[in-house]
């Protein structure tokens, strides 16, 4: 199973979730990382989970079209959507001083 490190709020937080799981999922469901994630619509569109791959990133799938429309050019600042990434490897990632602009919905979707 995937360890995965969680920075937020000055806090570490350290759990494993299933094999090709979903940290939004998980939270969803009260599992780890609950209640420290944040996130809301969990499709790529609202930008609440919008998170800093810190280590991992090379075991991580290509940015899919939902992350280039939202993230932009802050793909190349390792900026990724939890609600979008499948984890089979040890992944370590952060939403502290994450761009606070990331988690407006785009115009158009719907809250």
């Amino acid at each position: 199973m995937p360890k995965v490190i969680l920075h937020k709020n000055g806090q570490a937080h350290v759990g494993e979730i299933k094999e090709n799981g979903n940290l939004v999922v998980c939270a969803g469901i009260k599992t780890f990382p609950f209640p420290h994630l944040s996130y809301g619509c969990g499709m790529g569109r609202c930008g609440k989970c919008a998170s800093i791959i810190i280590n991992g990133a090379e075991h991580l799938g290509a940015p899919n079209w939902k992350e280039e429309r939202k993230l932009g050019d802050h793909l190349a600042q390792g900026y990724r959507l939890a609600c979008q990434l499948w984890l089979s490897h040890d992944l370590e990632l952060s939403q502290d001083g994450i761009d606070p602009a990331l988690s407006v919905m785009t115009p158009g979707t719907v809250k």
